[in-house]
């Protein structure tokens, strides 16, 4: 299992990273879930997901934003965000992200939409 290392994030986002984070908020704040994730497709088409908790199935919010992204014929990522209160992001969200494109940036961002780091590798 590789280790992913976080990396301090830049001032400021490129416009479309600032994009996903806000697709990945909103998503989080309307349904009160404990995670938002988005990813963006390397089409340019976006993704927004969030945590599922249910009885029988439970998956991250990065993992759900990678499947729907999959099941619309999604073939590779450029990048993708989590908006989430951790401190840090579990290896399976971003191996989920990582199994369709190795090493997209991936952006921890906080409730405000503030990135907190990116993993890239």
């Amino acid at each position: 299992m590789a280790e992913h290392v976080e990396k301090a994030a830049p001032q400021e986002l490129d416009p479309e990273d600032a994009k996903i984070v806000t697709l990945a908020r909103s998503s989080r704040a309307r349904n009160g879930a404990a995670e938002g994730a988005a990813v963006r497709d390397t089409d340019g088409r976006t993704y927004a997901a969030t945590t599922v908790a249910l009885p029988s199935l439970q998956i991250t919010a990065l993992q759900a934003a990678v499947a729907a992204a999959v099941s619309s014929g999604a073939e590779g990522l450029e990048a993708a965000a989590v908006v989430t209160d951790a401190d840090a992001l579990d290896h399976a969200s971003i191996a989920a992200a990582h199994d369709l494109t190795k090493n997209i940036p991936v952006i921890r961002a906080n409730a405000r939409g503030e990135a907190q780091g990116i993993i890239s590798d």
